[in-house]
């Protein structure tokens, strides 16, 4: 610290405020069109709230990594079979078949690694949960937590993701742009007041410019550990 105090009196440093420049002049924010009424309504109906308890599954223990994800992916399936079948996702319905094969058949289950984390802060883990809506380019994400003994599912997205990340209560998804270099970032937070992940930012970022979250825990699927 002696080495330091010299060096900086050889300097000449007297430990002044020294000026950062011009500063820009503060614009207060402009109200538009104050005569509006303010509307007391949403216009649509955007899903903000998405909690849902999952009828047969159920949770051994109120552990959720004893809940096969395979096994919530085929009661959504069986829940919605008019959106997995004719136009829809008719392929992930064929591909379940897969899950739980070893080999090449085993890779084509549509079901994605599932990751486990704290994301409601009641101190037990979550399941965070993808799988591909194919045909096309689709994944959809779901969150599961334990209430009451019983599996409720907290939030649902689907969308042509690049990035799936988890970071203290929030899922963040990112999805590509039709504007070159530029991509979407969406993120979910937990609520404890309406016990689910609310969209609580959605941005378009230029690519390169997000920090990457913490790195949760990652475990296999029981069903699905041969892919």
């Amino acid at each position: 610290m002696a080495l330091l105090l010299a060096a900086a009196a050889g300097c000449g440093d007297a430990g002044d405020l020294v000026g950062a420049g011009p500063t820009p002049t503060a614009i207060s924010p402009d109200r538009l069109w104050p005569e509006l009424t303010p509307a007391s309504s949403p216009a649509f109906e955007i899903g903000e709230v998405d909690s849902e308890v999952v009828a047969g599954v159920s949770v051994p223990g109120d552990d959720i990594r004893t809940v096969d994800p395979v096994a919530l992916v085929r009661a959504e399936i069986k829940q919605d079979p008019s959106g997995y079948s004719g136009a829809g996702y008719a392929e992930t319905a064929r591909r379940m078949a897969d899950c739980g094969k070893r080999g090449a058949a085993g890779k084509r289950c549509p079901v994605l690694r599932p990751y486990y984390r704290d994301l409601t802060g009641d101190g037990h883990e979550d399941l965070t949960l993808g799988f591909r809506q194919s045909p096309g380019n689709v994944t959809a994400v779901r969150v599961y937590t334990v209430a009451k003994h019983r599996l409720v599912r907290v939030m649902r997205w689907e969308d042509a993701v690049s990035g799936v990340e988890l970071a203290g209560h929030s899922v963040i998804i990112r999805s590509p742009s039709e504007v070159a270099g530029y991509e979407y970032r969406l993120q979910w937070t937990w609520d404890p007041q309406q016990k689910s992940m609310l969209l609580t930012h959605d941005e378009m970022l230029r690519t390169g410019s997000r920090a990457l979250g913490d790195v949760p825990t990652a475990a296999p699927s029981p069903s699905a550990s041969s892919r």
